[in-house]
């Protein structure tokens, strides 16, 4: 009899009127227009790898109520957007998702480990530890020149994940290379380049997220910043959609600015490449931002390059499951999408899995690692790009 009534006292929901005010102006109302058909339950990955997956649906019921549901499944999101894209009345539950995570922090109940991670941004600049004065130092045999809007037509903006992660800062060194030998006038901002917030943004703390926008926003002005590149597709959409849009300001994803290259002229591929390969869609590029065509020109201006498109592609992409502050905590093996995506790979008899993302390189290395894969490898557009650059 004391289970039973345990049991049914943990079933009620008590509805506070002050949560859920704060609950309505965080999230914005967007969980208002929500009419529970399940949709976005039933289309979240977190249903491929695991028994029980994540109730989206109660999420969004609970938001609309004002309940504060911190459960821990509210940390498992990886902002991935699929749920977005299926969703019949268009609301964007990623954005109820990190207002929820918002209101956690709110009263103290962020995930163990992401609060690490805002106090790296805070004190290095960057969410991975790493110290501030290492920023550049990628590049430092690479005589890059300091941005000047009077004499570089763009910025390359290169981001705390392709500046840190020594994996990452092979596609940036690509990328210098490809811009190069297109002969484009380009500069850096070296160690003074900010972080973007991203991480900050998705883990849920849009308080904190706001600073780093007015700083950064002032780093840039003070610069004559205004078209930038960016590698990672989550800075590039962090700049898109959640910075403010004033004139002049145009932020690009790499593949993006390549892709007008080779339109123009500027930019060939002249080295024959013989691989057969496939293509991991971003969610950052292909969902949130409808960008899919862009890397596909790129892979299709190199020679020898044969593409071999996997079942889920484009927008309907499978999240590599690194978004969403995912990357700074841990998945429990067997419960990781990367290790799906890469058997999606292995299907088309590719021997190269290309992506465009920092995030989807590692999370797609680790499975191919765990996975024991030997002639199979993980690179980026970018890398491919430079390999097909004409020796001189």
């Amino acid at each position: 009899m004391e289970q039973t009534e345990q049991t049914t006292k943990d079933q009620i929901y008590i509805i506070d009127d002050a949560k859920w005010d704060e609950l309505i102006e965080i999230t914005h109302g967007a969980a208002a227009v929500c009419y529970q058909c399940g949709v976005c339950t039933a289309t979240c990955p977190w249903g491929i790898v695991k028994d029980e997956t994540v109730s989206v649906r109660k999420f969004m019921r609970q938001a609309q109520l004002g309940i504060d549901n911190g459960s821990e499944q509210l940390w498992l999101c990886t902002t991935c957007a699929q749920c977005d894209a299926s969703c019949p009345r268009g609301v964007v539950i990623s954005d109820v998702f990190r207002g929820l995570r918002q209101v956690a922090w709110d009263h103290g109940k962020p995930e163990e480990g992401l609060p690490s991670v805002l106090w790296s941004v805070f004190w290095n600049q960057n969410p991975w530890s790493q110290a501030p004065s290492q920023r550049f130092a990628w590049a430092k045999d690479l005589d890059l020149p300091s941005f000047d809007p009077e004499n570089h037509e763009i910025l390359f903006y290169v981001g705390c994940t392709a500046s840190f992660d020594k994996r990452a800062q092979k596609v940036s060194r690509s990328l210098v290379q490809i811009l190069n030998a297109a002969g484009i006038s380009f500069g850096v901002l070296g160690d003074d380049e900010p972080c973007c917030g991203e991480s900050v943004l998705n883990v849920g703390h849009k308080p904190y997220f706001l600073e780093i926008v007015d700083e950064t926003m002032k780093v840039f002005q003070e610069r004559g910043v205004t078209k930038f590149l960016t590698v990672s597709p989550h800075c590039y959409d962090v700049f898109k959609n959640h910075y403010p849009q004033m004139d002049g300001f145009e932020p690009v994803h790499y593949t993006q600015y390549l892709a007008v290259l080779i339109d123009e002229g500027r930019l060939k591929f002249e080295k024959k490449l013989k691989h057969k390969v496939t293509f991991q869609d971003p969610c950052y590029l292909a969902r949130h931002n409808n960008e899919s065509q862009a890397p596909r020109k790129v892979l299709g201006a190199i020679p020898g390059i044969t593409l071999e498109e996997m079942e889920n592609n484009a927008s309907d992409t499978l999240c590599c499951g690194g978004g969403g502050g995912r990357m700074f905590l841990e998945t429990a093996a067997g419960e990781r999408f990367s290790d799906l995506r890469v058997d999606d790979a292995l299907y088309t008899k590719a021997d190269i899995l290309v992506t465009a993302c920092p995030a989807c390189i590692s999370c797609l290395e680790d499975s191919v690692k765990s996975k024991k894969l030997k002639d199979f490898a993980v690179m980026d557009v970018a890398e491919l790009g430079a390999q097909a650059l004409r020796a001189k």
